[in-house]
């Protein structure tokens, strides 16, 4: 006996064989059809336990035929394949009530335990409808990392869950949360964003919480935090690994009772906010050097995203290329094209600032080149070729010791101006910043204007060096040699 009754819809009949072979040698009776006029024909008179559908059919496209099918049959599974392998389509998929989505091609293995799933686990629930969906897509790549991706971020959409998003500076996870939050349950809710590493470490509680009038000094009144901003909708605590220790236990106690109290205030404020963090650090080991909460680690890594690299999803190159490009153009830039060679260059390159350093790139060619086809010899007059720094010293790096030499003349200068007196009141801050300069400066210059290189090198987060570089007002010179 048949363990159930697979309808498969594809115009491509190398799929159908395909799927009649392996749905068949696992038990199931098999119905195929090229076409969406037979698939509605058969649903709606009520055949079929599962149904397995591609998105673009001769007649018409699934996404405009769902709906119809989720109202005579809400209970039905729908499986959605699609070689159009963008976010949108799993975002369309989701939003339109498929169980699952499928990217083309996909594994036989993985098809045959989604269709047990479904078959077996409870009846689905139809989703409320989205927003309408358009080109302006928020994620691009088709490559295997980013497809599981979307379709981790298609089954999130309709969830309160709290996410974790992991990875490298430049590599979209804001964008992640937005996606979240645009095409999620809040979306008729606010999206706010607090950076860690860019708030000074004491006032990070008054801008998460917001602050009584009073309540420390400079606080003239009321202000809400962000969390009160965000009620309704999402907060994005990006670079999360830096938040200051009693920041992370207030945090822990909002996101274990729902409420908090503004600093200096004693009225508890129930909030309801869904939490998105992300960061690019390793949380577990600054759980074991003691600066990071184990507790709050659990509450936040309910469900963990890792982004990708640029340098792991080379594939994804051209198609963001392309998106980049389209991008400048919708802003007044010249339309380019570009060589096959010079695409396969930029994949060749190791891409430390990950997406954001390509788009960057992309926008400095088109603004910057009259030539409508950028080639392989502009791609690298532009990339970073810059030789290695000749051998350290033993004890420490070229560039530590050139810092060193830099900061060491500026104190003794500072201090020499003195002679036998005593320097003014106020002397840590005023040495904070005239030391920041001239040591930042000195890292920029030792690295020839590489902010990334730069940060590793002092220690700190780059979103703290761009603030500082902003801050103190230093010009950046980035050397091309």
């Amino acid at each position: 006996m048949a363990l159930g009754t697979i309808v498969v819809a594809d115009d491509d009949s190398a799929i159908r064989t395909v799927l009649n072979q392996a749905l068949s040698r696992a038990g199931y009776e098999v119905r195929l059809t090229s076409n969406a006029a037979t698939l509605w024909r058969w649903v709606s008179r009520g055949d079929g336990d599962l149904v397995i559908t591609d998105v673009v059919m001769p007649d018409e496209n699934a996404f405009d035929l769902l709906p119809r099918i989720k109202r005579v049959r809400p209970d039905l599974p729908i499986i959605v394949m699609s070689a159009q392998n963008t976010f949108m389509t799993a975002i369309r998929a989701s939003e339109r009530g498929a169980y699952d989505y499928l990217p083309k091609p996909f594994d036989l293995k993985e098809l045959i335990a989604i269709v047990g799933r479904a078959l077996s686990g409870p009846k689905s629930k139809r989703l409320e409808a989205g927003p309408d969906v358009n080109d302006n897509i928020p994620l691009v790549g088709r490559s295997p990392a980013m497809q599981e991706i979307y379709r981790i971020l298609a089954r999130l959409m309709q969830t309160d869950l709290t996410v974790m998003i992991a990875g490298e500076s430049g590599t979209g996870k804001e964008l992640v949360a937005r996606a979240l939050h645009d095409y999620g349950k809040r979306r008729t809710g606010t999206f706010v964003a607090i950076n860690m590493a860019a708030i000074p470490r004491d006032l990070v509680e008054a801008e998460l919480f917001g602050h009584e009038k009073g309540a420390f000094t400079g606080a003239q009144a009321r202000s809400a935090g962000r969390f009160e901003q965000a009620d309704g909708g999402t907060l994005f605590l990006d670079e999360i690994g830096d938040m200051p220790m009693e920041a992370q236990t207030r945090l822990l106690r909002v996101l274990q009772q729902g409420e908090y109290t503004t600093v200096g205030g004693r009225t508890p404020i129930k909030t309801d906010v869904r939490i998105i963090a992300a960061t690019n650090k390793d949380l577990r080991a600054l759980i074991n050097q003691g600066l990071f909460r184990e507790d709050l680690f659990y509450r936040l890594n309910v469900v963990p995203i890792r982004l990708p690299a640029l340098r792991e999803r080379t594939e994804d190159i051209p198609d963001l290329i392309r998106h980049f490009f389209t991008l400048g153009e919708k802003e007044g830039l010249p339309p380019k094209q570009i060589e096959t060679a010079a695409v396969d260059r930029l994949r060749r390159y190791r891409w430390p600032g990950n997406i954001r350093e390509l788009e960057n790139l992309i926008r400095r060619l088109a603004a910057l080149y009259p030539q409508e086809v950028i080639t392989e010899a502009i791609i690298e007059a532009e990339l970073d070729t810059t030789p290695p720094l000749p051998p350290a010293p033993e004890g420490g790096t070229g560039e530590e010791e050139t810092l060193g030499r830099s900061v060491e003349r500026h104190l003794s200068d500072y201090f020499n101006g003195f002679h036998d007196a005593l320097p003014p009141p106020g002397l840590y801050h005023r040495i904070l910043r005239e030391v920041e300069y001239p040591l930042i400066s000195a890292a920029l210059a030792a690295t020839r204007g590489n902010q990334i290189k730069a940060a590793e090198l002092l220690g700190v987060n780059r979103n703290t060096l761009r603030k500082k570089i902003q801050d103190l007002e230093i010009q950046v010179i980035r050397s091309s040699r």
